[in-house]
């Protein structure tokens, strides 16, 4: 069976309407896009609007042209306005406070002031009433690269209809609890009715879009259900999306023409099901609100017999509807992903016509389909999380119909509210082999990748661009092939002709992490950790840090001594990199120490040989020597600290001193020369850093790792000495990560 090509002379999905002319809700949603980054202070603001205006300009409308101002004006304004709003409990930030709200599973909302507040940690109890107490804080920005911008994502969350949450409440302590009740309530009982703790978890994210439940559930190999997923290419599956919307009104629109429905009827009352579906039940997202929009605006083309609307035209209008309630949605990376793979699969009856004639149609309609979502989401999924599935086709395909059957079933148990338990007998089974497709995928390596500067996106744009051209027949093959192999050219040739050479201070609050990269070594010194918390530094900080950097594998890793916040974080990059060897300063009988005992055990599991260093071990490799200065062949003390792995960093006339939470008088018998650049042990205690060393190393520039504490770190003891010295001080806490180039 040969694929009808698409007719590009009619309602076309190029974005034309009939007689080949731009839909104008293009220029539209082009210069709404331009407008708003105007708003934000970005130069690629002027480049999103001129691109709406040139385009209606080349279509030799003027009506375009007005179009394309207009929602640069809209853009622009609604950005402007948001950016204004207030928030109503800055008053009380830093403060302890009790607050009392709807609790969804993502945010306080409170009635009085009208607000909403991020919960952190954020609280097992499901949605419902809560009350919570803690201090309110302002939230953070982004870090470490790669790292989560907490500031921005919770600006985003807000609109004009939606306020914006703009403070965290921390170490978040529930009072009180009322589970969900009304028809949000209802439906959640019978998605879970009978099933076991990771189904109704993996239920309530297919669902409701509800996460909370399925990251904490974990496989029997130690990685958490919502990683697996990510890294078999189907995180999108528990993001409500298109293929939720069209699989409930697909099989609402079949049991409607079975019962002989009317067409007004058939395809009206999924119509306005849509609505009552998005607000009462999965709340307002990026993805699930496009395809609502989306959904909504081809069920009533049927209705009122127009037919099939223009798909780029109605995409673009559901775009331009979203930024004007939510403009910061625009920097929302579900929203991009949503919107970028629906213009991916715009395409695909193209690439499925270009396929062999012998393959089945659905066969072809499917590859294309995936292929195409996953090549227009590629570079915000390596830009933001620094590694690319090499196995999302055929995770795809077998998920697929699993999830057709899946999220029908769901939502008639949800429907069914406690009965939901007689078709849950279904649902289990088929949520438990959606959740084997994922382990046994996610089980697979993945590309790293780093992340994209403004020359990687352009070089993408122009390589996407050539394909498009190549599948519309304005290009041949081989013109769009050269085309993408320069463009890739260009972007790997940089990082070949001029390596990074650095030390990279990570920023991961009260800890240390510190990597060094130059060509043939790499080697991250402590891995950060929180004391008293579940929160995993080396996964949520250290990990994507080293991806966006471009950090492959590491040819040394030091764990300088047994404290939480140096090594707690270092046994899931183990588990996540390649490593070469541990370097340790003082190995402990099993039992001695659990958190030096869960490295050790990381590095077996990966069979990553453990080296006790002595003072005089040192590695170099391209100009630079790392030498150990500490500890020497017997250890200092019984203390922790006394004996840190001390390391001195030489670079042509550049020398750095990494001293752990090595003390004084110790730190002054290490012999570590005159230096560069001291990073302070301790995270600038006053028992380090003492007046000795610094008068044997005088350093130009002191750098202390250090966040917010209850030691009082950095001490002003210590800022005096440091001052007195003559020295520069650069703190994380102050400045995030602290990239130091060497020679």
């Amino acid at each position: 069976m040969r694929l009808p090509a698409p007719d590009w002379t009619a309602q076309d999905q190029t974005g034309r309407e009939e007689g080949g002319r731009l839909a104008w809700t293009v220029p539209l949603a082009l210069g709404m896009i331009g407008g708003i980054l105007l708003a934000l202070g970005s130069g690629w603001g002027a480049l999103g609007a001129l691109l709406g205006v040139g385009l209606a300009a080349f279509d030799r409308r003027l009506s375009l042209v007005a179009a394309a101002l207009l929602g640069a004006g809209l853009g622009w304004g609604s950005a402007s306005l948001q950016g204004r709003a207030g928030d109503p409990l800055a008053p009380w930030v830093g403060a302890l406070v009790t607050l009392e709200g709807e609790w969804d599973g993502q945010f306080l909302t409170l009635s009085e002031p009208r607000a909403r507040v991020a919960l952190a940690p954020r609280p097992l109890e499901g949605p419902g009433r809560l009350t919570v107490s803690g201090r309110l804080i302002r939230p953070e920005g982004r870090r470490t690269p790669g790292g989560f911008d907490q500031a921005a994502w919770l600006r985003s969350q807000g609109g004009l209809l939606v306020p914006t949450p703009g403070t965290v409440l921390v170490r978040a302590a529930v009072r009180s609890h009322t589970p969900e009740r009304g028809l949000r309530g209802w439906f959640r009982r019978g998605v879970t009715a009978g099933l076991p703790a990771r189904e109704a978890a993996l239920m309530q994210a297919v669902e409701l879009g509800e996460r909370g439940d399925i990251g904490r559930e974990t496989f029997a190999e130690g990685f958490s259900v919502r990683d697996a997923f990510a890294r078999a290419g189907l995180a999108h599956l528990m993001a409500l999306s298109g293929q939720n919307v069209a699989l409930l009104t697909g099989a609402v629109i079949v049991v409607l023409g079975l019962l002989g429905a009317r067409p007004a009827v058939r395809y009206g009352l999924p119509a306005l099901l849509l609505p009552v579906y998005l607000v009462c039940l999965v709340g307002l997202s990026p993805s699930i609100t496009r395809a609502v929009l989306m959904g909504f605006a081809g069920l009533l083309a049927l209705v009122i017999g127009r037919g099939k609307p223009d798909p780029l035209g109605t995409v673009a209008l559901a775009a331009s509807a979203c930024l004007l309630l939510f403009p910061l949605w625009l920097l929302d990376v579900g929203f991009q992903l949503s919107f970028l793979a629906v213009l991916g699969l715009l395409l695909s009856p193209r690439a499925a016509a270009r396929l062999p004639e012998r393959w089945p149609g659905w066969l072809r309609l499917a590859l294309s389909a995936t292929v195409l979502a996953e090549l227009a989401t590629l570079p915000v999924i390596a830009h933001h999380f620094g590694q690319l599935p090499l196995v999302g086709l055929p995770a795809n395909l077998l998920a697929a119909p699993i999830m057709a059957a899946l999220v029908p079933l769901g939502a008639l148990a949800g429907v069914l509210g406690p009965a939901g338990g007689i078709v849950n007998w279904l649902v289990g089974p088929l949520a438990a082999a959606l959740l084997w497709v994922a382990q046994t995928f996610g089980s697979l390596p993945v590309l790293s990748w780093g992340q994209l500067a403004a020359g990687g996106f352009v070089a993408y744009s122009v390589a996407a661009l050539a394909g498009t051209l190549w599948l519309l027949g304005r290009v041949r093959g081989r013109a769009a092939l050269l085309t993408a192999l320069a463009c890739a050219a260009l972007c790997w040739l940089p990082g070949t002709l001029r390596p990074a050479r650095e030390l990279a201070f990570l920023d991961v609050g009260q800890g240390d992490a510190t990597l060094l990269r130059v060509p043939g070594l790499t080697m991250l010194v402590d891995g950060g950790g929180s004391v008293g918390s579940d929160y995993d530094v080396g996964k949520g900080a250290v990990l994507p840090a080293l991806r966006a950097l471009g950090v492959r594998d590491l040819d040394v890793v030091v764990a300088t001594h047994a404290d939480t916040d140096h090594i707690e974080g270092l046994p899931s990059v183990l588990r996540a990199l390649p490593v070469g060897e541990v370097w340790v300063g003082q190995l402990k009988q099993a039992g001695e120490d659990p958190v030096l005992d869960a490295l050790i055990a990381a590095a077996r599991e990966r069979g990553v040989p453990v080296r006790e260093v002595r003072r005089g071990d040192q590695v170099s490799a391209a100009g630079v020597k790392v030498t150990v200065l500490w500890p020497q062949g017997r250890f200092w003390s019984t203390e922790d600290n006394d004996n840190s792995v001390a390391l001195r960093v030489e670079a042509g006339e550049f020398r750095a001193a990494l001293l752990g939470d090595l003390a004084d008088p110790a730190e002054a018998l290490i012999g570590a020369g005159d230096l560069t650049l001291l990073k302070a042990a301790h995270h600038g205690s006053r028992y380090s850093t003492g007046e000795t060393l610094l008068r044997q190393t005088t350093p130009r520039d002191v750098l202390i790792s250090v966040g917010r504490n209850t030691y009082g770190h950095p001490t002003q003891a210590v800022l005096d000495r440091i001052a007195a010295a003559g020295a520069r001080v650069w703190r994380t806490d102050h400045t995030g990560t602290v990239r130091w180039p060497l020679p």
